[in-house]
């Protein structure tokens, strides 16, 4: 069996089927359809027994069988870039039964490529950059382009690279693709970007090729290939002398052709930085130039400065083509102004003067002058407020300070003044200049002991034993320093005790004379000491110094400096001093313990006390006579309590449970009876009260109590009379009460206890 193709030869196999890969021709334009190939088996003999049929890609449609012959055409125009093969599947049937006579066999039928496909740039347009003056060759970029075509069959897909516009400046590699310097000289300042069109051929560049082509944009970089430049030889500006030190005077500036970081400079200057600066303003890349020193009309009213340009980033690359700065003039011209006074020195003026100068005594002479030509007269006078005490005094034209009070250097050493000085027509134009003064030192105070010394010594100091250092202190400050020299004072001369050791560094020492000391004889020494300084003049002062004599123990420690608790330490070991102040304390609490009980009870007893006040409360039964009798009590008598006799006898009787009532003095019977009756009935009252108060006497477990008694008496010739009075119904009176039943129904009751008596009531 063989397969038949026109490309290609039968060839015999064991097999019932060999088939080769068939070609087909893309883009087929012909009318008819394009004949493929023709499949054939062994057992084919011509006699139209056997159907061939093919099935897989395009069968049916794009390709078609004969199905006696085995012959396949393509009917449709075949395009390789959209698909390059197609596989189907060959059969070969009995016509009558249809079964298949051998096994289904595979084959491709390729398309074969022609050239219709134009290459193209697919990452198109392009945008590229190189730094200006970059040598010949320097690589740009690289394009690319593609071609759709077979690359392995012919050469329909080989493409090569040219410029067709902008080759005068870059080129391009044919077989590459990269785009690279043409020339050496490519200025960004002149020419910023170039558009280059690229061109892609296929056909390796042969007749017939297929083209594409594309736009390439090569932008041209900044480097620093250009100084700054100043546009002006010169500035003028003016400013005038009363300006403040750092007051801009004017602004210049350098300009750069280059870009970005490459025009950024800084600016000096080269001439006249005196009395001026410079600075840079990033923003503006200005050169800023101000004052530096303050500036005076009358010395220059012209100054030359020369400013510089530098540019921040160079190219060593580019040095060789020149120098990368530039220069220019700034003239200022001071203008004048009315100045005030100027000190002579500005910086303050420094005075000395003797501590023990007299009031009005020359301190110094302070100067001043008139800056302006002008040169008006100047005035002075002294800031009272660095001056309150007007200690200084100032000529207001000379500018003589006096003094003007006594000094003292070791109250104020230094004193600092303002002084001001004005012009004389025109007191706005004012300065002030400081002036201090120093007060030298005068010896005008005597040495004295740094502070009041006290020296201690044991019983059993040796001679000779140092038992105190003492120092002196001296307000003055001598220029020499201070020389202090120590000696006892002549009052203590014939001293036998004690000597004064001067040790020349303006201290001394006391050592013991002799020993066998004696505190019960004599515990405190008084020794003078006469300190003398080196002056001028030498001033002394005499100061005493106290020494205590001392009971110490065998190391030398001091016990005690008292001669009776020496005994008493002599006496009582410590721990007998402890269990003494032991038991004090043991006795002070017990002490304080009763005393807390003792006010703990009485605070019980004086609350049951006020629980239980009480008032007396006397009753008397009895009206009285009316608010005339006045002879019925003593009244006087219980307003002095204190004036009764005294008790004959403390034994009283049992409680008097009744007072004695007032009985009325009969109207017949005369005055002097009645009398008699309330001269017993007031005795009676006095024993009650008496018995009252020695009972209150002799209880001393309460308080005193107060009895408040209240007598309430009518007096005589009342002209209501009585109606309360008990004892009427059983005395005798000849008063009419009949009117009582004429006062209504609520007097009813009381009208028949006075009425007249009728005989059978009399009778009952």
């Amino acid at each position: 069996m063989d397969s038949l193709s026109r490309p290609s030869s039968i060839e015999r196999v064991k097999r019932g089927w060999v088939w080769n890969q068939f070609f087909v021709v893309e883009e087929y334009t012909g009318t008819e359809p394009l004949y493929v190939g023709k499949i054939h088996t062994d057992s084919d003999e011509g006699e139209g027994n056997i159907k061939y049929t093919i099935s897989g890609e395009g069968a049916g449609t794009i390709f078609i069988i004969d199905e006696l012959t085995g012959d396949i055409h393509a009917t449709e125009r075949l395009d390789r870039e959209e698909k390059a093969f197609y596989t189907l599947r060959a059969q070969a049937r009995d016509r009558q039964s249809n079964d298949p006579l051998e096994p289904e066999s595979e084959f491709v039928i390729k398309v074969q490529d022609i050239n219709d496909s134009e290459p193209k740039f697919l990452e198109g347009p392009y945008i590229g950059s190189v730094a200006e003056l970059s040598p010949i060759g320097t690589s740009v970029m690289k394009v690319s382009a593609s071609d759709a075509d077979d690359p392995t069959y012919g050469s329909s897909a080989r493409v090569i690279y040219g410029v067709l516009d902008g080759e005068r400046f870059f080129t391009v590699d044919r077989h590459t693709g990269i785009i690279m310097t043409a020339v050496a000289d490519l200025d960004r300042e002149t020419q910023d970007r170039y558009e280059l069109v690229v061109k892609a051929t296929d056909m390796a560049g042969q007749m017939g090729g297929l083209s594409g082509s594309t736009t390439v944009t090569i932008v041209i970089t900044d480097v620093n290939d250009n100084p700054p430049r100043f546009q002006q030889k010169m500035y003028q500006f003016s400013v005038s002398e009363a300006a403040a030190v750092g007051t801009p005077v004017g602004r210049v500036i350098a300009t750069d052709s280059d870009m970005g970081e490459n025009t950024d400079m800084s600016y000096l200057i080269k001439e006249g930085g005196e009395l001026f600066k410079v600075t840079t303003d990033v923003e503006s890349q200005e050169a800023v130039v101000a004052i530096k020193k303050p500036l005076n009309y009358e010395s220059k009213r012209t100054h030359n400065v020369v400013v510089e340009a530098v540019n921040k980033h160079l190219d060593p690359r580019f040095a060789d083509l020149g120098s990368f700065r530039d220069q220019t003039i700034v003239r200022v011209s001071v203008s004048d102004v009315d100045e005030p006074p100027i000190f002579q020195p500005e910086d303050g003026t420094i005075i000395e003067v003797q501590e023990d100068a007299k009031p009005g005594a020359l301190v110094g002479i302070v100067s001043a002058r008139d800056p302006d030509s002008t040169n008006k007269p100047v005035r002075f006078s002294i800031d009272r407020t660095t001056d309150q005490e007007m200690i200084f005094h100032i000529d207001p034209d000379s500018g003589a300070i006096t003094l003007g009070k006594v000094l003292d250097r070791e109250t104020a050493g230094w004193h600092n003044i303002t002084v001001k000085a004005v012009e004389a027509d025109n007191h706005s134009m004012a300065s002030h200049s400081a002036v201090s003064i120093r007060i030298l030192d005068v010896n005008d105070n005597p040495p004295e002991l740094a502070r009041p010394y006290e020296a201690s010594i044991c019983e059993d100091a040796k001679p000779g034993q140092l038992i105190h250092t003492i120092s002196v202190v001296d307000k003055d400050e001598p220029q020499t320093g201070h020389r202090f020299i120590f000696t006892l004072a002549p009052e203590a001369s014939s001293n036998r005790h004690f000597t004064l050791w001067d040790v020349k560094d303006n201290t001394a020492g006391i050592r013991t004379q002799r020993s066998g000391f004696n505190r019960h004889e004599q515990n405190v020494y008084l020794l003078p000491i006469l300190v003398v300084d080196n002056g001028p003049p030498s001033l002394s002062s005499t100061s005493t110094l106290t020494i205590h004599v001392c009971g110490c123990d065998t190391e030398g420690t001091i016990q005690s400096c008292n001669a009776t608790a020496y005994v008493m330490s002599a006496a009582l070991s410590p721990g007998a001093l402890i269990a003494l102040l032991v038991c004090m304390l043991i006795l002070i609490v017990l002490v304080l313990l009763i005393l807390t009980l003792k006010r703990h009870r009485k605070g019980q007893r004086m609350t049951e006390d006020e629980e239980d006040m009480r008032d007396n409360v006397i009753k008397y039964n009895d009206e009285g006579g009316g608010e005339q009798d006045t002879q019925a009590y003593d009244i006087s008598a219980l307003r002095n309590l204190y004036d009764f006799p005294e008790a004959k006898s403390c034994d009283s009787g049992p409680d008097i449970h009744s007072l004695p009532q007032w009985v009325p003095a009969s109207r017949v019977g005369g005055v002097s009876e009645g009398a008699t009756a309330a001269s017993a009935d007031f005795s009676l009252f006095k024993g009650y009260i008496r018995k009252k108060v020695e009972q209150a006497d002799a209880d001393l477990t309460v308080p005193p109590y107060d009895s408040f008694q209240t007598y309430a008496f009518e007096g005589t010739s009342s002209p209501a009379l009585s109606l309360s009075s008990i004892h009427t119904l059983s005395t005798t009176s000849e008063q009419d009460f009949s009117y009582l039943s004429n006062w209504g129904p609520r007097f009813r009751q009381l009208a028949g206890y006075y009425a007249p008596g009728k005989p059978e009531e009399e009778g009952s």
